[in-house]
Parts: C-alpha cells; sequence; structure tokens
C-alpha cells in the first residue's frame, strides 16, 4: 500500500514531446508505472518512447479509459490550462513539476483542485514516488528504495539526500512526496500528515521544511493537537539565511521574524517532533529511532 500513487496507477504526461517530457517518459516508463497516454496539443497521433501521444486529455482518457494521475511538464505559462484541462477531466491526482509558475495561477489552482476534489501537487516540485511501486517525478529512482518511512519535503536536492542518507544505513521509503518550493503550493504538510498517519506502509515520517511561509508552523499545529499514531522527524534548512533574501526558493524567503529556521525548529520540537540540526544528523536520528 503506499499513498496518492499506487502500482496499478494509470498516468499520462502533459508536455510529453518536449525534451524534458520526452527525457522523463523513458525513465518513469522503465520504473514501472503505468504511463498510458501522453498530451501535447498539436502533436496528436504521434509516440514517444511507445506512448501514444493526443491533443487533448479528454482524448488521451477516452482512449485509456481511466486515467488516474497525470504530470505536468510545460512551460510557466502553458501551466494554468493544462491543470485546468486535467482537473476538469476527472483527474484526481496532478503533479505539476514547472517552477515559476505564476502565484494566481497556483492560487486558481488549487481553489479549482479542492473543489473537484483532486489533489494538486507543486508546482516547482520533484513529483511523487512510491519506492517499487509507481513513480511520477523526476526523482533518480536509485535513491529511493522501498521501506517503511514516509518523506515530505519542499527541497528535491533535500529529498535527494535525505534518502540517500537513510539508504545507506539500510532504511527505506514508502512514499515521497515533494510538496514544491513556491510560497503557495497545491499541497502542504498538514494535507498529507492523516494520509500517511492511515497508510499501514509507512512506521515513521521525516519531513524537510526550510525558511519561508508557515507550512512548518501549521504541521505543528497540526500535530500539537493530535495524537499522531507514529514518530515524525524533521530537518529545516536556511539557519543562516540573511533575512529579506531570497535562498534558492521562491518560497525561501524570511519576512521580518515570520517563517525563521529557529522558530520553525521550536515549534516542531514543542508539538513532539524529533528535530535534528544537520541532514546527517537526522538520518542517524531515524535510524538509531526507527530500527
Amino acid at each position: 500500500m503506499a499513498i496518492l500513487l499506487a502500482a496499478d496507477s494509470k498516468v499520462i504526461i502533459q508536455g510529453i514531446t518536449g525534451s524534458q517530457g520526452a527525457y522523463h517518459a523513458r525513465l518513469i516508463k522503465e520504473y514501472g508505472t503505468r504511463i498510458v497516454a501522453g498530451v501535447t496539443p498539436g502533436r496528436g497521433g504521434e509516440e514517444v518512447e511507445g506512448i501514444p501521444v493526443f491533443d487533448t486529455v479528454k482524448e488521451a482518457r477516452e482512449a485509456a479509459g481511466t486515467v488516474d494521475a497525470s504530470m505536468i511538464l510545460v512551460p510557466p505559462f502553458a501551466v494554468k490550462d493544462a491543470a485546468v484541462e486535467a482537473l476538469e477531466n476527472g483527474i484526481s491526482l496532478v503533479a505539476i513539476i514547472t517552477e515559476h509558475v505564476p502565484i494566481h495561477d497556483t492560487m486558481y489552482l488549487r481553489a479549482l483542485a479542492r473543489q473537484r476534489g483532486a489533489r494538486l501537487i507543486g508546482p516547482n516540485s520533484i513529483g511523487i514516488i512510491s519506492p517499487g511501486k509507481s513513480k511520477l517525478g523526476i526523482m533518480a529512482s536509485f535513491l529511493y528504495p522501498p521501506g517503511n518511512i514516509g518523506l515530505i519535503s519542499r527541497s528535491g536536492t533535500l529529498s535527494h539526500e535525505t534518502a540517500s542518507n537513510l539508504k545507506y544505513r539500510g532504511l527505506g521509503l514508502s512514499t515521497v512526496v515533494g510538496i514544491g518550493g513556491d510560497a503557495v503550493v497545491g499541497t502542504d504538510y498538514v494535507d498529507l500528515l492523516p494520509l500517511y498517519a492511515a497508510d499501514p506502509e509507512t512506521k515513521a515520517l521525516v519531513m524537510i521544511g526550510e525558511i519561508g511561509g508557515n507550512k512548518e508552523e501549521r504541521a505543528a499545529a497540526y500535530l500539537r493537537n493530535t495524537t499522531y499514531p507514529k514518530p515524525v522527524f524533521a530537518y529545516i534548512a536556511g539557519r543562516t539565511a540573511p533575512p529579506g533574501k531570497q535562498m534558492g526558493h521562491a518560497g525561501a524567503i524570511i519576512e521580518g521574524e515570520s517563517g525563521r529556521a529557529d522558530s520553525k525548529a521550536a515549534a516542531l520540537a514543542d508539538a513532539g517532533v524529533r528535530v535534528a540540526g544537520s541532514l546527517e544528523e537526522l538520518a542517524d536520528m531515524v535510524s538509531k529511532i526507527y530500527k
């Protein structure tokens, strides 16, 4: 069992004929994910890696019968239309990999997804992987062995390093969700915490956060008011970041006293989360307590 993405999930890639779309379509297909179609307007009738391409999501869904999820790899200006098309055609999981998506477009898509009862991941996300089952993302698969540790992260790079550190300590992952590094995203920690709590395959959870926004504080408030059934670990990046300077991600910026790494770490610790001071310490903590 996994959250969001299962071994039998049928997926499409919007933007499959682009260089990144075609490249990741090959890797995702090789991983064993059930890619049933690609979508690029004006390119219907072509094939990419043996995957049929359609002009519209509606045509792709009609040909495939059902589609459970879509990964969007189109330019920023085209993301809104692509995601709206997916959501309006009943796709329940939409992962936006593209970065530099206008914030108002994301806000619109988040509201539409909630209205439709769908799950929006990203933008500016590495996607989702349920190791050994299915992958709808751009992460290096070999870093993510199957196991029982859940992972939620705002940062793709820190996800990779955390997965690698756990792997070399003999641990694997149940489901990894890259929620994205933008200030506004479709799904955050609070949305995912109940899903991991209910997943019998997940025995412990790791949260990777960073400066900016209040996503981690909201997660801390949720955990303080919930008897969470599994141990939760966390690392917050950006302890030495200067206020007012954006650090990598669009959402990684300290505004006044808001969004500081130390305040996030303190809030999580107060909620019973085991907070590490480095990624190495994080992996050691998980390894010692989980094993």
